[in-house]
């Protein structure tokens, strides 16, 4: 981690929904997705605010050996989004506890606000972490 890793870090991202990132996109397998309305999905605006966080911080980390990974999400989904809209998030680093980053999130359609709340990612050594991962998957 950089020294200029601190709260403040303010970052602005933009995406317009495709057809991909709807409800019925989120799990093609589930029949009870498939039949919902084609809006932004929950899971993927999740994901969206997630990258948005990740982008923030990327060049205050030694990218990339240095990466984030998601711990905590609280967040609402307030308003539905249409493919075509453009969604914005606003992030801002509101606290670091060590290798704990805390995020305010919020993200807007152009005519609803859609979400906010609170996400909290931790920093990692991304070739520890794998090797991890690995023993994990072998029973180690």
């Amino acid at each position: 981690m950089k020294d200029s890793l601190k709260p403040g870090i303010q970052y602005e991202h933009k995406f317009t929904v495709p057809q991909s990132k709807t409800v019925p996109a989120l799990y093609p397998e589930a029949e009870e997705f498939v039949v919902m309305p084609e809006v932004f999905a929950t899971g993927f605006l999740v994901g969206f605010l997630e990258w948005a966080c990740i982008k923030a911080i990327n060049p205050h980390l030694d990218w990339p050996s240095e990466q984030t990974v998601g711990m905590h999400i609280d967040v609402s989904h307030e308003a539905a989004t249409p493919v075509g809209l453009e969604v914005t998030a606003k992030v801002e680093l509101i606290a670091v506890e060590g290798k704990k980053l805390i995020f305010k999130v919020e993200a807007h359609d152009g005519v609803d606000l859609i979400s906010k709340g609170r996400h909290e990612r931790f920093v990692i050594n991304k070739a520890k972490f794998d090797a991890k991962l690995e023993a994990k998957k072998t029973g180690a």
